[in-house]
């Protein structure tokens, strides 16, 4: 198998995972706080092994990195707080397209500390992603919808996403970093930053639900993780980005099969339009350059 392939197969499979988790996250009856402190345990714990196995535990990081790399682990855990509240509000579909803004913060990310240029070409994606988002925002929710915050929901997406960018802009900083220990750090800085919230002398009850959570941990961080940063190392840009996509396919099917969450027209119309400008935006490679060794997952992650 060549390496394009195999990367597009492990891109793929990343990105269908993290189009699960907000099945597993609803399902485990948890505050949003407690499923990413319990998701940044099982991952550390797995991506741990994966580091130890690979050598990486030792004289790798400089305090100066491992700096940069918790700041950007304060940006991920609280890119996660936000996305995961999001889904109780405004649905898993609906936060997972607003969600999808955040190639667009880069921009405004890459122009502002970057002075990269915005195009025309830009400015008629980021108008188009902005009337999607006031399609949503203005729609009003379905019967079926179980988020009772709607406007709210859709605040902590665009919170989550923006909190993503700038994951992203101090990923830049990271070039030649190990990608399985610049996570390993993200997500142990979770550890401690919510470990004094998480309610620790009540620990989740019941089988099932910590098998939600493990999943979530070592199924979509650690194992995610390795197979995303093995597919960015062997794929062009270009089809990262187009691969990305699969992710908020996967999301809205999942929330319509397993929740029955249907999208008004108005929603389904603002998602679409959303989705196409940021494709167009990724397949244009447009995207403020990151090193692919250090880049955030798309998660719930995305």
């Amino acid at each position: 198998m060549d390496k394009k392939t195999q990367g597009t197969l492990e891109m793929g499979t990343a990105m269908a995972i993290s189009g699960t988790i907000g099945w597993f996250v609803v399902e485990s009856g948890l505050p949003a706080l407690n499923v990413v402190f319990w998701r940044c345990v099982f991952g550390a714990a797995t991506l741990a092994a994966v580091c130890a196995a690979m050598g990486l535990l030792h004289g790798v990081l400089t305090w100066r990195t491992a700096a940069w790399a918790a700041l950007g682990g304060v940006a991920i855990v609280t890119n996660w707080l936000l996305l995961f509240g999001a889904y109780a509000h405004a649905s898993i579909s609906i936060a997972t397209a607003v969600y999808n803004t955040q190639p667009f913060m880069l921009v405004v990310f890459g122009a502002l500390l970057f002075g990269e240029r915005i195009t025309p070409a830009k400015l008629g994606w980021l108008a188009l992603a902005f009337g999607g988002m006031l399609l949503i925002v203005q729609a009003r929710p379905g019967a079926s919808q179980g988020g009772t915050h709607y406007a709210l929901g859709i605040a902590m997406a665009l919170g989550a996403a923006f909190f993503w960018a700038i994951a992203s802009v101090i990923a830049k900083r990271l070039t030649g970093t190990p990608p399985h220990l610049i996570a390993l750090v993200q997500v142990c800085v979770g550890v401690l930053l919510l470990a004094p919230f998480a309610n620790l002398g009540a620990p989740p009850q019941g089988a099932r639900t910590w098998l939600l959570l493990i999943t979530v941990g070592v199924v979509h961080t650690g194992l995610m993780y390795i197979l995303l940063y093995g597919a960015v190392q062997k794929l062009p840009t270009y089809l990262q980005g187009a691969l990305s996509f699969i992710y908020p396919v996967v999301a809205i099917g999942v929330d319509f099969v397993a929740f029955g969450h249907r999208l008004q027209p108005a929603q389904w119309l603002g998602a679409a339009a959303i989705l196409l400008a940021a494709a167009a935006m990724h397949l244009q490679g447009s995207r403020p350059r990151a090193t692919t060794a250090a880049q955030p997952a798309p998660q719930g992650a995305k």
